[in-house]
């Protein structure tokens, strides 16, 4: 099985909860939104020791490939952004592209963020 992780699912995978790892039993391979890479990128920057959690920063995106967005995305985008708009659960935009992505490829999503089960099309993980 192929998943995508928000970005929470990123800093618990390299935290090494073991929650997580158990649900990952049956995952080949893991995709990270372009999104969730520059979230996950900006909280070593606030860092008291930026260079040594850019580091470890580094050593985890190793291990997982890069979902980029494109014009089929932009798609999906206003598609789930119109539907929650019009039901009244407005989510981050952040979230709104990494919702997009995951409707895009049919990968489910792990995430502890609730408001992704808001969105149709899309099959949500969380541990």
């Amino acid at each position: 099985m192929e998943v995508i992780f928000d970005t929470n699912a990123l800093s618990a995978f390299g935290d090494q909860n073991q929650e997580l790892l158990s649900l990952m039993e049956n995952v080949q391979r893991v995709w990270v939104p372009a999104v969730v890479l520059g979230e996950y990128r900006f909280g070593p920057l606030g860092s008291n020791r930026p260079g040594e959690a850019s580091e470890r920063l580094e050593r985890v995106l190793e291990l997982f490939e890069v979902l980029t967005i494109d014009g089929d995305t932009s798609r999906h985008y206003a598609e789930v952004r119109m539907a929650l708009k019009l039901a009244g659960l407005p989510i981050p935009v952040n979230d709104l592209w990494i919702a997009a992505l995951t409707r895009q490829t049919g990968m489910p999503l792990i995430t502890r963020d609730r408001h992704f089960q808001n969105v149709d099309g899309i099959a949500v993980l969380s541990w």
